[in-house]
């Protein structure tokens, strides 16, 4: 049996408009090749979609971080999607992710139309 695992997950929204930002930034971080790649309208929004993409992804190919990226103008959150609204989103998502899964490092992150990433705390 080959070994099978990677780095991260990459959870983000499947907006077009940010697919070449991302393509860019996730070749150097975490590198071409070595994540798991989950696109779904709104990023983490539906965070119970989310946790069973983890799930997945822990326990076929033994990921060691969660890379989150919501983005600016979410049509999927529409005139919520506050840059607050999704910092708080993030942040819940990185707790109910912990509480599954506490050995995983998350990574928060959110990307401008203009193609600059924010790093969330």
């Amino acid at each position: 049996m080959t070994d099978i695992s990677c780095e991260a997950l990459v959870v983000h929204c499947m907006d077009y408009r940010l697919q070449k930002s991302l393509n860019d930034w996730l070749d150097k971080n975490p590198g071409a090749g070595n994540y798991d790649r989950v696109a779904i309208a709104g990023g983490v929004l539906d965070i119970y979609s989310v946790l069973k993409q983890i799930e997945l992804a822990v326990r076929v190919h033994r990921i060691r971080k969660v890379i989150l990226v919501n983005h600016e103008d979410c049509r999927a959150y529409g005139p919520a999607g506050t840059f607050e609204r999704h910092q708080v989103d993030l942040t819940e998502a990185e707790h109910k992710i912990h509480a599954l899964h506490m050995n995983l490092i998350v990574e928060k992150y959110y990307l401008k139309l203009d193609g600059a990433f924010d790093r969330v705390y």
